[in-house]
């Protein structure tokens, strides 16, 4: 690359292709990262937050992060979903956990343009969706513009 860092959505965008790899190709974290890695061309603390995020998604996948998807997915299950939308929610919810230090409202944001240039025309929408009723349970002080105050 050019030497300067790539920035958060294009650890996340590297991030999600490792994941897909993951999912599709049977692969471990540890070989798609490195694999998805070796043709990033990301900066050393790039690199390094992307596979971060996809190893610490993976070990957090089973345990936490599908449950709490599936829990707020009514009428989906994890494996009936497109495979780039369950892998971004699986991304964002590990970077909105692990990761407090990022805006909730930017790693959202991330999620939904990323689901609207890889995934489905209503992509977008679904990921919004499930990842806005994980953030109001999570911060249930934070005024949603959304939402009438009672």
């Amino acid at each position: 690359m050019n030497g300067k860092p790539a920035g958060r959505r294009a650890v996340r965008e590297w991030a999600l292709r490792a994941l897909y790899q993951v999912d599709l190709g049977g692969k471990s974290a540890e070989e798609a990262v490195e694999e998805v890695l070796g043709v990033a061309g990301l900066e050393p603390d790039d690199a390094e937050a992307a596979r971060e995020l996809v190893l610490g998604a993976t070990r957090a996948q089973l345990t936490e992060l599908d449950p709490l998807i599936q829990q707020y997915a009514r009428g989906w299950t994890i494996d009936r979903m497109a495979v780039i939308d369950r892998n971004l929610l699986r991304l964002a919810l590990y970077e909105l956990r692990y990761h407090p230090e990022q805006p909730y409202k930017v790693v959202i944001n991330d999620a939904i343009e990323l689901a609207k240039k890889y995934s489905t025309a209503d992509s977008g929408r679904f990921v919004n969706g499930i990842l806005g009723a994980i953030v109001r349970q999570m911060y249930p002080d934070e005024p949603s513009s959304r939402e009438p105050e009672s």
